[in-house]
C-alpha cells in the first residue's frame, strides 16, 4: 500500500515539474461549448532555451468542462509543431544530437506532451519533434517541424 501511494505521489510531482515548461499561449479557438467551460485547441509559444532566435509554435486541444476547469481532464494526444527563426540565431552552448526540448503534463499524472530537438549534420538543420506519451503505453501520433541554418551558422555539436 505504501509503495503505491509513493508511486503516485512521485507521479504528481513529476506531472508538476512537466507544466513548469515556458510556453505562451498566442491564441485559442472553442470546438465543443459546454456550459462549464468549452473545449479548445490553443496554440501556445515555446522558446528553444539553447537556441536564442527559434520559436515552436505547438497547436493542441485542451478538453474543457468541469475537469478541465479544475486541471484534472486528460487532453487527447493530437498535437501539431511549427518551428521558426524568428531573431537572430544564438548558440547559448554546444546543442546534443538529440534532446528533449519541452515537456507539458496533459493530464493530472499519467500523460505529457513532448518536444525533441535532433541535429541533421549533414544538412546544418534542427528538426523539432512534438508527441505524447503516457506512463504505461504511448501515441505514435506525432509533428515535426525543421528550421534550416542560415548561410554561415554552424550547429555547435557536443
Amino acid at each position: 500500500m505504501k509503495s503505491t501511494s509513493l508511486r503516485i505521489a512521485l507521479a504528481a510531482a513529476g506531472a508538476l515539474l512537466l507544466s513548469t515548461a515556458h510556453g505562451e499561449e498566442v491564441a485559442s479557438v472553442n470546438t465543443n461549448f459546454r456550459v462549464t467551460g468549452s473545449d479548445r485547441v490553443v496554440v501556445e509559444a515555446y522558446d528553444d532555451p539553447v537556441v536564442q532566435g527559434v520559436t515552436c509554435y505547438v497547436s493542441r486541444a485542451r478538453t474543457g468542462g468541469v475537469k478541465g476547469t479544475l486541471g484534472i481532464a486528460e487532453d487527447p494526444t493530437e498535437a501539431s509543431i511549427a518551428c521558426r527563426q524568428v531573431a537572430p540565431l544564438h548558440f547559448t552552448g554546444p546543442v546534443k544530437q538529440k534532446d528533449d526540448v519541452f515537456s507539458v503534463s496533459m493530464s493530472l499524472i499519467f500523460k505529457s506532451l513532448h518536444v525533441v530537438r535532433v541535429v541533421d549534420t549533414k544538412r546544418n538543420t534542427l528538426v523539432y519533434l512534438t508527441y505524447s506519451d503516457r506512463v504505461v503505453s504511448g501515441s505514435s501520433k506525432n509533428s515535426v517541424s525543421a528550421v534550416p541554418m542560415p548561410a554561415g551558422t554552424t550547429i555547435p555539436v557536443k
